[in-house]
């Protein structure tokens, strides 16, 4: 059983993630978004700002482009049920790996929508949206009109308050292949309906999935793939284990999976990047204590283990600090704690990085090297 370095695990997924030098200017957006198999989006700005720096010269333009005018991303519901961009022409593989992943709603009776309910809303979130993108309380209406009253009722626990019964399911709907992002209005968020795909064996798409992910973080447990996709262990590792395409290795000392002829070889990168809130790289890579060493597990993730709640520092290939952006009109002040003294070349190479997150941006950044003080993103 092949049992590869972590040096060199870490070196291949630099190199898919474009982080260990730069994809080709030119490089679209859609192809970035494959490469690390979806950008996490929960955070747009951090979204706009972890795709344009894996391609040279490109901007949060260059993302805003293929999101809202040549539409070759898709912002929508995407591993975890969070919110992503993916590639429209990866859509429908996507969207049906997602949907064969077992579910039961988590809410209470009187609450939890049941089967059938849960169909019509479906039903009338993608009658609702059908040429036309809508806010929140737009479809909230509609929805209401479609389906009946008691799908609009404000009964599901959110933030402090509560949400219509219909938004439990968004994400169903998403995966449904009825509901997406559309952009915002008047900073108000609307969905709007996905463009159409052709339907895609279930069984086939989780295949799928599953080599895409491996492309972008393997070799890997089927319980790191399950974190990652939003499933339990046992579904995954049924799942990793049923797949003929797929080569046992050892990570860690733990037995994994991978792609076969995967190359493993090479140390990461010299060099230090710096990587915004929920870069797919440190929310989908394993293990943990390897990307994040001695002090970094610390200071750069939550007590849960989740990574991405802090933007990181990267010293050749691993987590070595923490950084925070404060924008003000067309400047932006970047503060960075590193974990230990960086080098009098490390503060240039930072320097650089901190000259390109301000073209990205569109704003002249500045560099303190000093305490963050911000706590973590929820």
């Amino acid at each position: 059983m092949t049992s590869p370095s972590w040096p060199a695990v870490n070196a291949r997924r630099l190199a898919q993630h474009g982080l260990a030098s730069a994809m080709p200017a030119g490089t679209g957006m859609a192809e970035v978004a494959a490469a690390v198999s979806g950008v996490h989006a929960q955070v747009l700005s951090a979204a706009e700002v972890s795709a344009a720096l894996r391609v040279e010269g490109a901007t949060r333009e260059d993302v805003r482009r293929a999101l809202w005018l040549d539409r070759t991303l898709v912002k929508t519901f995407g591993p975890r049920g969070t919110v992503h961009l993916l590639p429209a022409a990866d859509l429908g593989r996507w969207m049906a790996a997602l949907r064969a992943i077992p579910w039961r709603s988590p809410f209470p009776d009187g609450v939890r929508l049941t089967d059938e309910q849960t169909r019509a809303v479906v039903a009338a979130i993608g009658e609702a949206l059908r040429g036309r993108e809508l806010t929140v309380d737009e479809l909230t209406e509609a929805v209401g009109d479609l389906a009946g009253a008691w799908a609009a009722e404000p009964v599901m626990p959110a933030f402090q308050t509560l949400w219509p019964r219909w938004r439990q399911v968004t994400d169903r709907a998403a995966y449904a292949g009825v509901l997406c992002y559309g952009p915002d209005r008047d900073r108000k968020v609307t969905y709007a309906r996905p463009p159409e795909s052709e339907a895609v064996d279930p069984d086939g798409a989780v295949a799928w999935a599953i080599e895409r992910y491996l492309r972008s973080y393997g070799p890997a447990r089927p319980a790191s793939f399950a974190t990652w996709f939003g499933s339990t262990a046992a579904w995954a590792s049924a799942r990793m284990e049923a797949h003929p395409g797929l080569v046992r290795v050892e990570l860690d000392g733990e037995p994994a999976y991978d792609l076969p002829g995967a190359a493993y070889e090479g140390e990461p990168a010299a060099g230090v990047r710096l990587l915004p809130y929920f870069d797919a790289f440190v929310v989908g890579s394993r293990p943990r204590h390897l990307l994040f060493p001695g002090r970094a597990r610390e200071r750069a993730l939550v007590p849960s283990g989740q990574a991405g709640n802090y933007p990181v520092l990267l010293v050749d290939g691993e987590v070595a600090g923490v950084w925070h952006q404060k924008r003000s009109g067309r400047k932006v002040a970047v503060t960075v704690e590193p974990l230990s003294r960086l080098s009098k070349t490390r503060v240039a190479q930072l320097d650089e990085q901190v000259t390109r997150l301000g073209a990205i941006v569109d704003a002249e950044a500045t560099l303190t090297i000093g305490p963050v003080s911000v706590g973590p993103h929820a």
